[in-house]
């Protein structure tokens, strides 16, 4: 999405952050503790006798138009979205699942401080997320065309070191990479279960797997949630070969029988969502409200859905990208299932809201459906039982 004003101003970020902090305190008023991590960083425990409850956030896409007054407007508008089903939901986990912020719309060298804006209104509530990337998280930065113009050349602000904002260093064009954006997340928010994922798996980060147990049985896990970097940005948009074996061979290894189910996060959806797209209307067994457009797939298919259709544990898929679906489809033995658009970046004028996941141990089930940014609630389904 593209829009621009005549006149606009580029403020370093950390002038930004300041007047985030502003707002962010107005959005939401109801705060829970933050209880600090006892576990080891791989594993999450459920709440007594609760059913272990997530939210996700797709395609937030903060920092879009950053140099227009309409851009910082959809930040605002997009934390106003997760702080109301965070507010209805109480989830006790949220998988930011890729887009957090469009880095080809932003104009300075540290993006992570757009990330952390849109990590707020989770962690201010105490709710502990993960994250995984998207295809805009570190794409190049697109110089506007009207900038070329004579009356619309932006007017930089970059103030010295000694202000109360950081220095010129933070006017740039250069961008975040994807390892700098996670070693922010991963350096400063101790609420963040999200890693770096293996070596032999860069450029893809954010390859990981978490442990979900119950307090009453910390040893036995509930259920197991693997994250995937679906590529995009700065390289092809493909779950490459080797993360294919890295599932196989993570997953074999602390799952050897298949007995604890696993749900997969990524963000682009693979070519098996076009296979079992509604053609029009969202029919059964598909469960949705919105088939807008067609699912704009990973470029290829390296392996990935054949490791996940043969093992029996693998309950779900979950993806974004498409901010024009919310369906879920069966898949074999598993479930294809879009997020909802949550942020007010992006294309499309859809209603915003997040997909909501709740997992039951005994008897095992995962429930899912949508939460509207205006509360209302929508598409449930019965994911698995």
């Amino acid at each position: 999405m593209a829009r621009s004003l005549s006149n606009f101003t580029i403020f370093s970020l950390p002038c930004l952050s300041i007047l985030f902090q502003a707002i962010i305190s107005t959005v939401g008023s109801s705060h829970q503790t933050v209880t600090l991590r006892t576990t080891p960083e791989n594993h999450f425990r459920t709440r007594v006798g609760a059913p272990f409850k997530l939210a996700l956030f797709a395609d937030l896409h903060f920092g879009e138009n950053a140099w227009t007054e309409w851009g910082p407007q959809q930040d605002v508008n997009s934390i106003k979205v997760m702080s109301s089903v965070l507010d209805s939901e109480t989830p006790d986990f949220v998988v930011y699942l890729g887009d957090v912020i469009t880095a080809n719309n932003i104009p300075i060298a540290n993006a992570s401080l757009y990330w952390d804006q849109a990590l707020s209104p989770t962690r201010s509530r105490g709710i502990p997320w993960a994250s995984v990337f998207g295809n805009h998280d570190d794409a190049p930065f697109e110089w506007p065309m009207e900038w070329f113009s004579a009356s619309a050349i932006p007017q930089l602000v970059c103030p010295m070191v000694n202000s109360s904002c950081s220095g010129e260093q933070e006017c740039s064009f250069r961008g975040t990479s994807r390892l700098e954006l996670m070693k922010n997340e991963m350096d400063n928010n101790l609420l963040s279960f999200s890693r770096s994922g293996p070596k032999d798996l860069w450029p893809g980060i954010s390859n990981y797997v978490l442990q979900v147990s119950s307090q009453e049985k910390p040893e036995t896990p509930i259920v197991y949630l693997y994250f995937l970097d679906s590529g995009g940005g700065t390289y092809p948009e493909v779950i490459s070969s080797a993360q294919a074996e890295w599932f196989k061979r993570k997953s074999e290894e602390i799952n050897a029988d298949s007995r604890i189910p696993e749900i997969i996060f990524w963000h682009i959806p693979s070519k098996a969502y076009k296979k079992v797209a509604p053609k029009f209307r969202i029919h059964k067994p598909c469960v949705g409200s919105i088939n807008k457009e067609k699912a704009a797939a990973q470029e290829a298919e390296m392996g990935i859905m054949k490791v996940l259709v043969i093992r029996p544990s693998v309950k779900a898929v979950f993806v974004g990208h498409n901010h024009g679906l919310d369906w879920c489809c069966p898949y074999r033995k598993l479930w294809l299932c879009f997020a909802r658009h949550t942020g007010y970046g992006g294309y499309g004028n859809w209603p915003r809201g997040s997909r909501i996941l709740e997992i039951s141990e005994e008897p095992f089930s995962i429930k899912s459906w949508i939460r509207m940014e205006e509360g209302n609630v929508h598409s449930e389904v019965i994911l698995s039982s």
